[in-house]
């Protein structure tokens, strides 16, 4: 398929619909608002389930090469803040604070951009390893313990990084996805079988609920692009690019298939808004939300979903022609 179909595949998708209709919502002033509640268990939903199967994936599909896509993971996740810090720093002229806050939220990853790939994948029924949920458990914190790492060394004054770690490890997003990890490789297959119906069946479903709050979201972001510059929307686009393509080249070499190398190329493009948001606001006060949830929020995230997810797959042809 060539890019402008990939993309067109990609747009008219259910899960991305979802997104573009929660976008148009808020830009016609629609009265259509979530429940708190409800998006908070739509969440939970999400993660418990990417969790499980992936444990159950982990147990039922051994892979030899597991541990080592694994341990290069960590290592995306840990040197993106290492040359996003000081590009900010020098180029955008942001604080310390602002840079670290920035390149925190970049080196974590987005569970949401991760499902949507996942769905991608499989519209075009494209095989990939039953491990990747653990690769995005083990992507979740090291990039924020480096960019913390970064400016705590620039200001030892900065809220105790220690205390910061420990929230983004008990925080909802990595808990539910390591504990339903845990869950899915003690119960394995045949556990997995008795809550199938809640977990598996129903996930496509409610990811496009999850997404139509998600564009409303990210469309009330919009506003703040006045505010920000030229420079953050460039760096919000080209920097998501450059990481698929080195992380999809660094898959390939790890052996992963063509839809694994994919979904880790993803996974380096994509921009926290759940853990990163939550750390940065406790160990950062002073960092600007208007950078940091702008950057990730209202342009990394809408382009992946819609652009990048297309273009990242078009691109991971060249490794594997």
């Amino acid at each position: 398929m060539s890019a402008l179909e990939l993309i067109q595949l990609n747009l008219l998708s259910p899960v991305i619909l979802c997104f573009l209709l929660g976008i148009a919502a808020t830009l016609v002033r629609s009265d259509m608002r979530f429940p708190e509640q409800l998006y908070h268990g739509l969440s939970i939903y999400l993660l418990l389930a990417i969790g499980l199967k992936g444990g159950v994936a982990m147990v039922s599909n051994p892979s030899p090469g597991m541990i080592k896509v694994l341990l290069a993971a960590v290592l995306i996740s840990a040197c993106i803040p290492l040359w996003l810090y000081p590009l900010l720093r020098k180029l955008g002229k942001f604080s310390s604070a602002d840079s670290a806050a920035v390149a925190a939220h970049y080196g974590s990853v987005s569970v949401v951009t991760f499902l949507a790939g996942i769905a991608f994948l499989q519209a075009l029924d494209v095989p990939f390893e039953g491990f990747l949920p653990a690769v995005v458990a083990v992507m979740e914190v090291p990039g924020i313990i480096v960019a913390l790492l970064l400016v705590q060394r620039k200001n030892p004054a900065a809220s105790s990084w220690l205390g910061s770690i420990k929230t983004v490890l008990t925080g909802k997003s990595v808990f539910l996805l390591l504990g339903g990890l845990l869950i899915g490789v003690l119960s394995g297959p045949q556990g997995m079988e008795k809550v199938a119906g809640f977990f598996v069946v129903p996930f496509q479903g409610v990811l496009c609920l999850f997404l139509l709050e998600m564009g409303m979201v990210a469309s009330r972001r919009f506003d703040d692009l006045r505010k920000t510059g030229p420079f953050l929307l460039v760096f919000a686009i080209l920097v998501p690019v450059l990481h698929a393509v080195l992380a999809i080249w660094l898959g390939a070499h790890l052996g992963l298939s063509r839809g694994g190398a994919f979904i880790l190329g993803i996974l380096a493009s994509s921009a926290s808004y759940i853990a990163a948001p939550a750390t940065v606001r406790l160990a950062l006060p002073q960092a600007s939300p208007a950078l940091y949830l702008t950057s990730s929020l209202a342009i990394t995230f809408p382009f992946n979903l819609t652009v990048g997810i297309p273009l990242y797959f078009a691109i991971s042809a060249w490794f594997f022609s």
